[in-house]
């Protein structure tokens, strides 16, 4: 696909952790990009100089017209929302307010600007706790958190939308997205994160002073939850190679996992992580979290066989290494 051919993307939450890295992939590409945030965790620094920012909020109708216009849109690709499980179940209606019916708003815009093909955010959190390991896309969705749940009813209205309208649309079911730019160009940049490798690191460098182990009785080799690390990098480059396939036949749709196949241990990661580091983090073992799953592994077959999708990344050192080194960038950046 040359340059000539290649529709403007608009990328809503593209001043966030992932949404970055695909703003990234998508200007490397030669892909015409714009960025729509309410900066509630994203940050202006995130997004490349050159690429118009729009702050304002994805359920802004008025807005999103302005954008599809201004920037003649012909796809979109959709990060912006709250990711957190516990939070999702100790506060469920903000979930289903940000990710649910705030989706339900931007594809509204998106068929009534006769915008094409539209790229989600899904997660595996839709499969709750899998019957199978590793999980295909064919696992029933059963989600076992307010999180899950309003991922799942998003993927339910792009089904639903694709059947009536002029629209094909790519949900992209994320395992765990670990990592940063290997450029440093972008990272996870939000303070007090959950993510494992993210607070790992900032453990490494004396930002926390322990890494608390969630569960250690899951029905897993050590005990602790096992789960599926994809380098963000490579997750971005998943995005753009969907938008050309959803480009190329625009009368097909697909749902597929983003995930190496490959599981680790809590206990493994933090090991990895003493391992890259050459030090020894404190962990702290506590209680299980509300609505964590013990193993989480994907079957990424089908990815691999409908896109050219070959991961650059797909070593867990090389992983923490990335968010290592994003990490020490952060300390320059705020002076920590």
């Amino acid at each position: 696909m040359n340059t000539a051919n290649k529709t403007p993307v608009l990328v809503a939450g593209g001043a966030g952790y992932i949404g970055s890295h695909a703003v990234l992939a998508l200007v490397d590409g030669g892909w015409p990009v714009a960025v729509i945030d309410n900066l509630t965790t994203g940050f202006k620094s995130a997004v490349p100089d050159g690429v118009p920012l729009y702050e304002g909020d994805i359920e802004d109708g008025a807005l999103l017209a302005r954008i599809f216009e201004e920037q003649k849109i012909g796809a979109i690709m959709h990060f912006a929302g709250s990711i957190i499980v516990p939070e999702s179940v100790e506060n469920p209606l903000k979930y289903y307010h940000n990710n649910t019916a705030k989706s339900c708003a931007l594809i509204e815009a998106a068929v009534t600007a006769r915008v094409r093909h539209f790229i989600f955010s899904s997660t595996a959190a839709t499969y709750g706790v899998p019957e199978i390991s590793p999980v295909t896309e064919d696992c029933p969705q059963v989600p076992i958190n307010p999180y899950g749940w309003s991922k799942l009813m998003t993927e339910q209205m792009l089904s639903d939308t694709a059947a009536a309208h002029d629209l094909n649309f790519c949900a992209l079911r994320y395992f765990n997205v670990a990592g940063a730019d290997p450029q440093a160009r972008s990272g996870q940049s939000t303070t007090g994160a959950t993510h494992l490798i993210k607070v790992a690191v900032e453990a490494a460098l004396g930002k926390r002073d322990k890494v608390a182990v969630f569960g250690t009785d899951y029905d897993t080799p050590d005990g602790t939850g096992v789960r599926d690390y994809i380098h963000v990098s490579d997750l971005a480059a998943a995005h753009v190679l969907a938008l050309q396939a959803l480009v190329q036949q625009p009368e097909r749709s697909l749902k597929m996992n983003c995930g190496y196949g490959q599981g680790f241990s809590v206990l493994e990661v933090l090991d990895a992580v003493d391992r890259v580091t050459n030090l020894k983090l404190n962990r702290e073992m506590q209680p299980r979290r509300a609505g964590d799953p013990g193993s989480l592994v994907s079957d990424p077959s089908r990815i691999r066989s409908t896109l050219p999708w070959q991961p650059k990344h797909a070593d867990l050192d090389e992983i923490i290494s990335h968010a290592l080194q994003w990490e020490r960038k952060l300390s320059e950046i705020r002076g920590d």
